[in-house]
């Protein structure tokens, strides 16, 4: 033993010394070259956009590294070899390697680094990406196979994010950290883009205008964001079509509708188009209401641009969508209350609802580029919509406590409304940017006519045991009766500039974003200025963290809803008129936040915190009903909005994104000296996306998708918002899909007969509200002739079993 003991020092001895002598004999060798070579160049990504902080490294003979700074430029010394390794890294990024032979004086090296993937132990994951500004970038590679109600449009999507909540699947509307559905504004290659305005339910509401087939970035700000977007208090949702270079396409087919999406193009020229159908008459027949329901929503887009040098670019965009909406009811049965005393609401109705939106968009823009950083873009976009409402229903209804055959109420009602809106928007934008070493300076001014026509009649009548309601001794009176014949014909008027400033040095790397924002209206005489700042820190100590702060000040420019001021006559007919001496709803944002990237069990998380409070004053009083918003017309309170928003992103399951979302917030106005909270004021929010694979295969994926929003406050119709101290029950909904892979032509191994020309294809069944769970979205309110009012809750859609198919091309 003493023997072996020995030899093992002797050899642990000699493979010292070998190791010493070599690398001694290396650093003579290195010392004595006298040729040195020099490369540099710029590390930019599939935009052209530079990379910083790319790390730059030499593989052989000795490794030598360094980064890119903040115009993604680098510079590395060598020594003459045979051949040398550079590796250029960055995460998120695939990793790219250039091979040099005998390199000699200087070599100009530039590399396109495409965003990809990592391999870790033979499963394929991405990195987090990192967020330095306000505005954060979301990837929806998967969101073709998220169950969702609504059909599968962007917003179900944002809705998952922190400080986003929806209570109603049917609609892709969504709230921002307590801000209304008209305080967010939704930029299609930088054309802001509009909604109907007389949409009041779910039910009514068609097509996004955003296609996801047809979308290549997607950006979203809740909060804090840059002067280039416009005057919207709560968030922004900037959407980027993409440009194709070859053939691509693919048709889905559901039990909600289908779509068709192809595109081809070249180094030059791209075209894409899509044809889409919708219908949720499917999930209407779990409705309460029973009845004919026949939804039918349609719309055609069109995305052609033409690069004929690297110079000029043309881009035209084109969407037309029809969305109509019939709906003969025939009766409905609703129970509710508590375990004590629960009530049942029979209502035997006739008549018919007749809706039909049509939307008209198109944008042309011509840009030019003098550098590959530098360019200026005239762009000119129009947007109409043609809109009417039409119902005459009459209801007969009974309110009985359940079992029992004596009844609490009885009555009748008849609803009547003949609304048509014509809007029309034509704008012409000048944009322009240029980057001056560490500073991206960008500009823009707009002009903007707006013409709006509105003929709205609308009432209500209620009969209880024999009595018109409000009851008269002396004249028959409607519980609701409104009309409105009102146009507007503006113009509005736009400018802003902002600079984003990226600097290194040794605390870290800063971004930092300023600018400042101007618009006059010419119908209200005007003029608001909006000074905005970001900042980003990520520490050099530790690149794992990102800090941020953001503030500024942002307004909610009036638009047709804001200005309809209602006039009640002494009679309880009310009439509308626009308010000419309205003002800019107005929000100052801070915003704190911060980023903690880490890997756990080998896999990339992000935990995100940010905490937010927004002073609001001018405010613009409103009462939610469904999806319908209406405004006191007048500036008449002021309040804030705080809270906290918590996002843990990452690969809970090796090769597929999941998140989990928290936030809990605080709204509340004052409004004619009394504290109240907004309709908005949803105290917690809780939303979980998690995806799976089945074990050892990638053939089976499930997609499972929890919300969890709190109570919003509500209280009778027609009434002022000093009423509303009810709270809705808490919106709770699990929806979970499971999908099987076809087919896989990812690599093209397929090469002969019709499976060639597909590259995926997916079967899926989805169920939705798994735990049939029934969610109150409004109240129908019922009032006796002794003035006892019931609250009948109106009940979103229940289970529903969904079957869907995806081919891609």
């Amino acid at each position: 033993m003493r023997y072996v003991y020995m030899l093992k020092r002797l050899r642990y001895s000699i493979l010292l010394l070998t190791i010493i002598f070599t690398h001694f004999t290396d650093a003579a060798a290195q010392g004595t070259s006298k040729h040195k070579a020099k490369i540099t160049g710029i590390v930019t990504d599939e935009n052209h956009d530079p990379i910083e902080l790319a790390t730059v490294r030499i593989e052989k003979p000795v490794l030598v590294g360094t980064t890119t700074d903040l115009r993604g430029h680098y510079s590395i010394s060598v020594d003459t070899q045979d051949s040398v390794t550079v590796i250029f890294s960055m995460i998120g990024y695939r990793t790219k390697k250039k091979t040099l032979r005998r390199p000699k004086g200087i070599i100009a090296l530039n590399v396109t680094m495409l965003p990809s993937d990592v391999e870790l132990e033979g499963v394929t994951v991405s990195e987090v990406r990192r967020q330095t500004t306000s505005t954060q970038k979301l990837d929806i590679k998967d969101q073709k196979l998220m169950p969702d109600a609504s059909g599968g449009s962007v917003e179900s999507y944002i809705a998952t994010q922190a400080g986003v909540s929806s209570n109603n699947e049917l609609s892709s509307q969504y709230n921002v950290r307590g801000g209304s559905f008209d305080e967010n504004s939704v930029y299609i290659n930088g054309i802001e883009v509009y909604r109907p305005m007389l949409i009041s339910s779910g039910q009514q509401e068609g097509l996004s205008i955003i296609n996801p087939d047809m979308v290549s970035d997607i950006g979203f700000s809740s909060g804090g964001f840059e002067a280039k977007y416009g005057d919207k208090m709560s968030s922004v949702l900037d959407i980027t079509y993409k440009k194709v270079k070859k053939f691509e396409g693919s048709a889905n087919l559901s039990m909600l509708g289908g779509g068709i999406y192809a595109g081809f193009g070249n180094k030059h020229f791209s075209m894409t188009q899509s044809v889409r159908y919708k219908t949720n008459r499917y999930l209407l027949g779990t409705l309460d209401t029973k009845g004919e329901y026949s939804p039918n929503f349609v719309d055609y887009q069109n995305y052609t641009s033409w690069s004929p040098n690297k110079r000029w670019t043309i881009d035209f965009i084109g969407n037309y969508s029809r969305n109509s909406y019939q709906f003969k009811p025939s009766d409905r049965t609703t129970t509710f209350g508590t375990l004590d005393d629960i009530k049942e609401f029979k209502v035997y109705f006739d008549g018919q609802e007749k809706d039909l939106f049509r939307t008209y968009f198109m944008t042309a823009s011509i840009t030019r580029k003098f550098t590959e950083h530098a360019f200026i873009s005239l762009q000119g976009a129009a947007y109409n919509s043609k809109e009417q409402e039409t119902y005459d229903i009459q209801g007969e209804y009974w309110l009985n406590n359940e079992g029992m055959d004596e009844s609490i109420g009885v009555g009748t009602y008849k609803e009547h409304a003949r609304n048509y809106l014509t809007t029309s928007v034509k704008s012409v934008t000048l944009n322009g940017q240029v980057r001056k070493k560490a500073h991206e300076i960008r500009w823009g001014a707009l002009m903007k006519h707006e013409l709006v026509k509105e003929k709205m009649k609308e009432w209500e009548m209620r009969d209880s045991a024999g009595y018109s309601l409000p009851h008269s001794d002396s004249q028959l009176r409607l519980i609701y009766n409104l009309s409105s014949n009102n146009e507007l014909s503006s113009n509005r008027y736009e400018l802003y500039a902002q600079d984003t400033w990226r600097m290194n040095n040794d605390k870290g790397m800063f971004t930092i974003n300023y600018g400042l924002r101007y618009a006059y209206w010419d119908f209200n005489k005007e003029s608001i200025v909006s000074p905005r700042l970001s900042v980003g820190f990520i520490p050099k100590k530790n690149e794992n963290f990102t800090f941020r702060f953001a503030t500024g000040l942002y307004y909610q420019a009036p638009f047709y809803k804001e200005l309809k001021d209602t006039t009640m006559a002494a009679n309880g007919n009310a009439t509308v008129t626009l308010n000419s001496e309205i003002k800019s709803q107005r929000s100052i944002h801070f915003v704190l936040a911060g980023d903690y990237k880490f890997r756990m069990a080998n896999r990339p998380f992000k935990f995100t915190t940010e905490i937010y409070y927004k002073i609001l004053s001018n405010l613009n009083p409103y009462n939610v009903d469904n999806l319908k918003i209406t405004y006191y017309g007048k500036n008449l309170s002021k309040g804030y909005a705080t809270g906290i928003d918590m996002k843990l992103f990452g690969e809970f399951v090796p090769g597929s994104d999941s998140w989990l979302t928290l936030s809990i917030m605080k709204t509340e106005e004052t409004l004619f000296g009394k504290k109240i909270p907004r309709p908005t004021d949803q105290r917690m929010n809780l939303s979980l996306y998690f995806t799976d694979y089945f074990p050892g295969t990638d053939k089976w994926k499930m997609s499972l998708k929890l919300s969890y929003a709190g109570g919003l406050p509500f209280g009778p119709p027609h009434t002022g918002r000093e009423t509303q101290f009810f709270r809705t029950p808490a919106y709770r909904r699990a929806d979970i899909g499971m999908s099987y892979r076809l087919l896989n032509n990812e690599e093209h191994d397929i090469r002969t007969g019709v499976a060639s020309k597909l590259r995926n294809a997916w079967i899926g069944i989805d169920a939705f509200n798994l735990l049939n769970i029934n969610n109150v979205n409004s109240y129908f309110w019922l009032t006796d002739v002794t003035n006892n009012q019931y609250a009948v809750p109106n009940y979103l859609t229940g289970r529903q079993i969904n079957v869907r198919l995806l081919l891609e091309f």
